[in-house]
C-alpha cells in the first residue's frame, strides 16, 4: 500500500536582509574560532571572545580572551597528534535581540587516528562595536574515540 502525506504548503516569509547578515556574520565568528583552533592560533581563536566572555569545557572554564589562552594551552599535547581538522553539522541560532543571540552547533573532530571526538557547542553571542563575539561557549562531548590523541574527556553519553 503506497504511504500518502497530506503536505501543507504555506507561503515562505523571506528572511530580512539585515538578518540573514547577522547569520552570516555569525557563521563567520564559529568559522575563525574553528579555523584558528585548528591551525594553533590560540590568540586567534581567544579573540573571537567578549572581553568578559566565558569558555566552558570539560575539565575548565576560563573567562576573558587571557584565561582561555591559559587554559587551551596549560596542558602538554600529544606529540603524536599533528592533525586537528573540526567540522561543524548542524547549527541552529536564535537572535535575540538586535544584540544577542543564543545557538548550538554539533561538531566532529578528527586527527591523525580518524574521528576522533564529538558534541555540541552550546553558545551565547554578543554583538558590541566590532561585531559579534562569543559571550560564552559551553563545548559538551557527546562520544570520544578510546584510540583519541587528545586527553581523555568526560563524556555525556
Amino acid at each position: 500500500m503506497p504511504l500518502i502525506y497530506n503536505l501543507v504548503i504555506e507561503e515562505a516569509t523571506p528572511m530580512p536582509h539585515a538578518e540573514h547578515a547577522e547569520r552570516a556574520a555569525i557563521a563567520q565568528l564559529m568559522a575563525r574560532y574553528t579555523i584558528n583552533g585548528d591551525r594553533g592560533d590560540v590568540k586567534s581563536l581567544a579573540a573571537c571572545f567578549a572581553h568578559d566572555g566565558v569558555l566552558e569545557f570539560p575539565g575548565a572554564r576560563a573567562e576573558g580572551p587571557e584565561s582561555i589562552i591559559e587554559a587551551l594551552t596549560g596542558n602538554p599535547r600529544d606529540p603524536a597528534l599533528s592533525l586537528v581538522r573540526h567540522h561543524l553539522t548542524s547549527s541552529l541560532v536564535q537572535l535575540d535581540g538586535p544584540s544577542s543571540a543564543t545557538g548550538r552547533t554539533y561538531f566532529q573532530v578528527f586527527s591523525n587516528t580518524g574521528l576522533d571526538h564529538a558534541g555540541v557547542y552550546v553558545d551565547r553571542f554578543v554583538r558590541l562595536s566590532g561585531g559579534w563575539y562569543f559571550s560564552h561557549r559551553q563545548v559538551r562531548i557527546d562520544w570520544q574515540s578510546p584510540d583519541s590523541l587528545f586527553r581523555k574527556f568526560e563524556t555525556r553519553h
